[in-house]
């Protein structure tokens, strides 16, 4: 005879528990989540030393004293320096403050450098006689610079310089556009490639006769027609939409593109090849960018940056491929002026795949 059952109570203790057990595995997760974040040392210093370092580095880009208002192109006499002409005084003009005084290494530029307001006034120390000047009367900030020359030297020889000034809008267009190309080609691949090594489809690669140049050149080749379709079909509807300056050659501006994206490409390569952290290559790939969206030239010049922070950019593939296409639209520069950055983007690809296919693993660490 069976003994009656009786009811387990609400409070019994085998059913308590069971309320909290996801509660539980939550934190059972959480727990080991953070043990593994603390333990990659990499990583977390990483996250710890990122924002000290872009703050320092706006420090340094940003800092410093006032700017320049007006930019003057100086041609002294034969066998004088610039900072022999102003310390001889030879014009008053040369101790004003808030001018940015240069020598142009080509008069002929600065003259076309002035008709695009892109040069403010140019004087001419060369001759014996009165200073010749050259101004463009359709620039506002050309205006008051004469006026500032006017007032210590009414005897100069006025030249004028008309032309179409190049609007900001013209300026930024690609460099935006190069951005979203960076982003697309240095985050594209390499992520991808992480995520195929974390989850073990590379190993299962590594099983077959694919090899790793194979592998790595069909990420590449995908990557690249996928970003050239993307900003073929942006720039277009852009440049009608805003009325672009197009001087140059379209295709010297497509084969621009396009080796600046296989730069890029292959940039982000080098980081998924030798980097297995998600997170280490994530901070990585962001230094990267946010290293070139700062000194490449996307949203303002670097001409009058120091020449240190000058020479840096020029390391970085994201400049060569803004000053590149910038000379084709704005200046129709063609293949003679564009060729040392179509090398150097070249160059770049080049040794970036080569330290990829050298440093592949098909395994994580």
């Amino acid at each position: 005879m069976k003994s009656p059952q009786t009811p387990p109570t609400q409070s019994s203790p085998r059913t308590r528990p069971r309320a909290f057990a996801p509660i539980h595995r939550l934190l059972a997760l959480l727990h080991a989540r953070n043990l593994e974040f603390v333990r990659d040392r990499k990583t977390l210093a990483w996250n710890l030393l990122m924002p000290f370092g872009i703050v320092i580095a706006f420090g340094l880009i940003f800092a410093g004293p006032e700017k320049p208002l007006f930019k003057v192109g100086v041609l002294p006499p034969v066998g004088t320096t610039l900072q022999m002409a102003r310390s001889q005084h030879l014009h008053p003009l040369l101790t004003t403050r808030f001018v940015d005084f240069y020598v142009p290494e080509d008069a002929k530029l600065a003259v076309y450098k002035l008709s695009r307001h892109q040069l403010d006034l140019l004087l001419d120390l060369r001759s014996t006689g009165p200073a010749h000047y050259w101004v463009n009367p359709d620039s506002p900030k050309g205006y008051f610079t004469e006026q500032l020359l006017r007032l210590g030297d009414r005897e100069a020889i006025r030249n004028t310089v008309t032309g179409q000034a190049v609007s900001y809008v013209d300026w930024v267009l690609p460099g935006i556009l190069g951005l979203n190309l960076m982003f697309s080609s240095v985050y594209g691949v390499g992520y991808v490639i992480l995520r195929y090594r974390k989850s073990g489809f590379l190993r299962r690669l590594s099983a077959t006769p694919l090899t790793a140049f194979e592998f790595l050149s069909a990420q590449v080749l995908s990557r690249l027609i996928l970003v050239m379709t993307i900003i073929t079909l942006s720039f277009i509807p852009l440049s009608l939409l805003l009325h672009l300056q197009v001087r140059g050659s379209g295709g010297l501006l497509f084969v621009l593109a396009a080796l600046g994206s296989l730069s890029l490409i292959s940039l982000g390569l080098v980081v998924a090849a030798y980097i297995s952290s998600e997170e280490l290559a994530g901070g990585l790939l962001n230094l990267v960018t946010w290293l070139m969206t700062l000194l490449s030239g996307v949203w303002y010049s670097l001409e009058g940056a120091s020449p240190w922070l000058r020479t840096v950019a020029q390391a970085l593939p994201l400049t060569h491929l803004l000053d590149g296409a910038r000379a084709i639209l704005l200046d129709g520069a063609g293949f003679a002026e564009v060729w040392p950055h179509l090398a150097v983007l070249a160059t770049l690809a080049l040794v970036f795949l080569s330290l990829a296919a050298v440093g592949f693993k098909w395994r994580a660490d």
